[in-house]
């Protein structure tokens, strides 16, 4: 497998990813900044913004006279954030193509938002800390991430049929994945969150059950990290395809178990 341009791969799938916004990614996003407890006039930045789940309603929060950075590098996510806080009228948000692990702002932040994303850097602690130097002393971290057990069986059975027509599978985000595991439980994430030098942590378990028919369910897989696990060749993939979804059957009740965690900066 050549290597994976996380940017790329996330334009090609943004249209896919949006189609899950509804039912999974805009519900999570709400709980999300909920935790970080936004006030009126505050600076914001959302790393890993994606289409604006959790941009949108930070915004709202922060008032005309706050401000939301959003970062990612998908410039074709951007352009579906960019829409909806246009069509809200929304002035105070900015929408940037760039890496979260190498972002600054003008001036710290109040609030850093990171909705399912930190696990995408590939030095997770060392990406972490530059985000933790972008917030003022006593600013705001909200994440989410995936909690044990989420996304499964509906990963296993994947990766089952693409093992089928390629056994190398799992390479192709063996690092995300294992970033995820380290956060996976509320005692892990604290502890991470620990070592980065955070305090008054709060760990919210958010269960989640998301439906999904097999179109969604093929959306899923193609507006996310999943589909960095296909073959390369087009029939190869068909194969997985018409095989994952005859496994998954004509409902699926995904886990979308999700954690939340807010916690402020010494």
């Amino acid at each position: 497998m050549p290597d994976i341009n996380i940017g790329t791969a996330f334009n090609d799938g943004a249209a896919d990813f949006e189609r899950l916004a509804p039912s999974l990614w805009n519900p999570m996003g709400n709980a999300l900044v909920a935790a970080a407890e936004i006030t009126m006039g505050e600076r914001i930045l959302d790393a890993g913004c994606g289409t604006g789940a959790t941009t949108i309603p930070a915004a709202q929060y922060a008032g005309p006279e706050g401000r939301v950075d959003g970062i990612d590098l998908s410039a074709q996510m951007l352009a579906l954030a960019q829409s909806k806080a246009s069509t809200l009228s929304l002035e105070n948000v900015a929408l940037h193509v760039g890496d979260i692990s190498e972002w600054s702002g003008e001036g710290p932040y109040d609030v850093v938002l990171s909705a399912y994303s930190i696990f995408f850097l590939p030095d997770m602690d060392a990406g972490a800390a530059h985000l933790v130097s972008n917030l003022r002393p006593g600013g705001r971290l909200a994440l989410s991430t995936w909690a044990e057990g989420a996304l499964n069986p509906f990963t296993d059975l994947f990766i089952e049929e693409c093992r089928r027509e390629r056994p190398d599978v799992a390479k192709g985000i063996a690092g995300s994945w294992n970033n995820a595991e380290r956060l996976s439980t509320p005692e892990k994430l604290t502890a991470w969150l620990e070592s980065l030098g955070f305090r008054d942590i709060k760990v919210l378990s958010t269960p989640g059950q998301v439906q999904l028919t097999p179109p969604l369910a093929w959306a899923l897989v193609m507006g996310s990290g999943l589909r960095f696990l296909l073959p390369e060749e087009p029939e190869a993939a068909e194969r997985v395809k018409t095989s994952f979804l005859a496994r998954l059957g004509e409902e699926h009740s995904l886990n979308a178990d999700t954690l939340i965690a807010s916690a402020l900066r010494s």
